[in-house]
């Protein structure tokens, strides 16, 4: 409790006197006074990361990161745009990721059920769902982001990295560019970072796995299973360097444009939350009421499992209690056994609405106009790449970095997102859950089995309490 109240006084303490820094920044003379205010922020920033230490969270430290490569940005310009080095390190430990993780994950999310010829009536009306709820996902965020226009105005640089060479244009042809989808060459396709050929290379491969028979199949899914979980291990080893990464890029940002980045990203938030809510609006609440799902039930039962997620940033973490609260609510254990794990790799809502949002706001800062059938072409592939990896924590981070590399845009905006993303995360993941809640209450009332098996004891008992 003593820990807790300290942590409380030392973040209050930092809030209080940055915003006393900031005030007195504003002010035109003294000089000196512009120094004393620059040291009170810096002492506001000592606080916060002393506040980081004691928490010993990743998300606080980039938060804390943030901080203070802004405030570098702003009183040392001159020093924050030599930072860049290190935002470039970490963009290049990402860019490692992306093909592997997306690779290993889709191929595991296809065939990990098994024959899909096996898989029947269930699966297949789950997949329907799925897609149709992702889709209106990346529709919806299309249009928040195009509405708000969150990025433009951030004027964010668009040249390359050093020794980074840009890649040629993407084909303006619909046959060209269907054919530069299909890869002539895996390995090729990899070190291209040609995504979507890597995307369309894992379904057909995931398809043809999940057609062998259990013994053959088993060594080849083991195999992948093992490399998704080592890239999602390899992910969380290169996110410790987020701070640094995160840190420099905002000193950059803010050193060679000043603070008018954060309206930006004020807008930006917004934008996602507003979006957020209207999917559950106009997509999630049509759905219950459409297959006739007893609300008020599902919100009681909903309620916990999306609440873990909020708090924890983690679809996985709220696994078990969406399991057994809807079982205890009248799903099927067969149903919410196959409908809820498989949601997490092809029904993230919340994930891929975000990562619509997140797209088209990062050509926004770069100035680059994107025509209609352009941002179409993205969305269609977000739905590919988003599937497999969206509930896994900061794997949305490597989607963004994967769709900015496929279509030819700057990553300078990402990691301006990075300081808002723990915040944005919290409200994507909650979606992400009740999403797939909802999503196996409709596959049972689809099948007709709602309510008809009698509950175990133990997952009752374990609702209870």
């Amino acid at each position: 409790m003593l820990k807790t109240n300290l942590e409380r006084i030392t973040l209050l303490l930092a809030t209080a006197m940055f915003a006393v820094g900031i005030a007195l920044g504003t002010m035109h003379e003294p000089a000196v006074l512009h120094s004393f205010a620059s040291g009170v922020r810096w002492s506001a920033v000592a606080l916060l990361a002393i506040y980081a230490l004691r928490r010993r969270s990743l998300t606080v430290w980039i938060f804390v990161a943030m901080i203070a490569g802004a405030e570098l940005g702003f009183d040392a310009p001159s020093v924050a745009v030599n930072m860049r080095v290190f935002s470039d390190i970490f963009l290049r430990l990402i860019k490692t990721i992306v093909a592997p993780l997306i690779l290993a994950t889709l191929i595991t999310g296809i065939a990990g059920h098994g024959d899909l010829k096996s898989v029947g009536r269930m699966g297949v009306k789950s997949l329907i769902y799925f897609e149709v709820a992702t889709t209106f996902a990346l529709a919806i965020g299309l249009i928040a982001v195009n509405l708000s226009r969150a990025g433009v105005g951030l004027s964010m640089p668009t040249s390359p990295l050093p020794g980074e060479t840009v890649p040629a244009a993407a084909a303006t042809h619909w046959q060209e560019f269907l054919l530069h989808v299909f890869p002539e060459n895996i390995a090729k396709s990899i070190a291209e970072g040609q995504i979507l050929q890597v995307a369309v290379f894992a379904i057909f491969f995931g398809i043809a796995l999940a057609c062998l028979t259990e013994a053959k199949r088993a060594p080849m899914l083991s195999f992948f299973s093992s490399l998704a979980e080592v890239m999602f291990k390899f992910t969380n080893v290169v996110m410790y360097f987020a701070p640094i990464g995160v840190g420099a890029a905002m000193a950059f940002t803010v050193g060679q444009m000043g603070l008018g980045v954060l309206i930006n990203l004020g807008k930006l938030l917004l934008t996602l939350y507003v979006a957020l809510i209207a999917y559950a609006l106009l997509v999630l609440l049509p759905s219950a009421l459409l297959f006739r799902v007893p609300l008020r039930s599902f919100l009681s039962a909903v309620a916990e499992p999306a609440t873990i997620a909020f708090a924890t940033s983690s679809s996985e973490a709220a696994l078990p209690r969406s399991m057994e609260a809807m079982e205890a609510l009248g799903v099927p254990r067969r149903i919410v056994a196959f409908v809820i794990p498989a949601g997490y790799s092809f029904n993230s809502g919340g994930s891929t609405l975000y990562l619509a949002v997140a797209s088209i706001f990062v050509a926004q800062a770069a100035g680059i106009h994107l025509s209609l059938g352009e941002q179409l072409l993205i969305m269609l592939t977000l739905m590919l790449t988003s599937k497999g990896v969206a509930g896994v924590p900061r794997s949305v981070l490597v989607l963004l970095f994967a769709t900015a590399a496929t279509f030819h845009l700057p990553t300078e905006p990402i990691f301006v997102i990075l300081g808002i993303d723990a915040v944005a995360d919290m409200g994507r993941t909650a979606i992400n859950v009740t999403g797939n809640c909802l999503a196996s209450v409709i596959v049972a009332k689809w099948e007709r089995v709602f309510g008809e098996e009698v509950v175990s004891p133990i997952v009752l008992e374990g609702v209870a309490d």
